[in-house]
């Protein structure tokens, strides 16, 4: 691999700007246990919803949003888009949609998929979803990689 000289303005820039428009699953939990107003948007369809979701999420598939925000959610909440994971970029475009809008909106980079494997609260329609923290996503010890 090589790596070419890239000034450092720009690398910063680069970083920065990711920062500004993604978040991940560690980041959102914190911020629901601290109470931040924010709404979380499980953009996928009605089978994946049904299957299991981030548990506090609203379920607003991508291809309803431009029709439903507006009426559904304030257009000064921030919004936090995710999907299955990151073979998916379906919470991008949800993100896209929000963004079309006027919403401040960030991406949950890892998606649905990561949230779970990180042991954060995951439901059904029948309820709470118990599943061990996969310890290749996250320590299984704590809630936070320090990072």
């Amino acid at each position: 691999m090589t790596i070419a000289a890239v000034s450092t303005d720009r690398l910063i820039a680069h970083f920065a700007a990711k920062l500004e428009f993604e978040t991940d699953a560690s980041d959102v939990f914190a911020a629901q246990q601290a109470g931040e107003r924010f709404v979380l948007i499980d953009s996928r369809g009605d089978a994946p919803w049904a299957q299991g979701r981030i548990v506090g999420a609203r379920h607003l598939p991508t291809a309803q949003i431009a029709a439903r925000a507006p009426e559904e959610i304030p257009l000064d909440v921030p919004v936090v888009t995710y999907c299955w994971g990151p073979g998916c970029n379906g919470s991008t475009r949800a993100a896209l949609e929000f963004a079309k809008l006027g919403y401040q909106v960030k991406e949950m980079i890892g998606g649905f998929e990561y949230w779970a494997r990180e042991g954060y609260p995951v439901e059904d329609a029948a309820g709470p979803v118990v599943r061990a923290t996969d310890p290749l996503t996250a320590p299984v010890d704590g809630i936070t990689c320090d990072c």
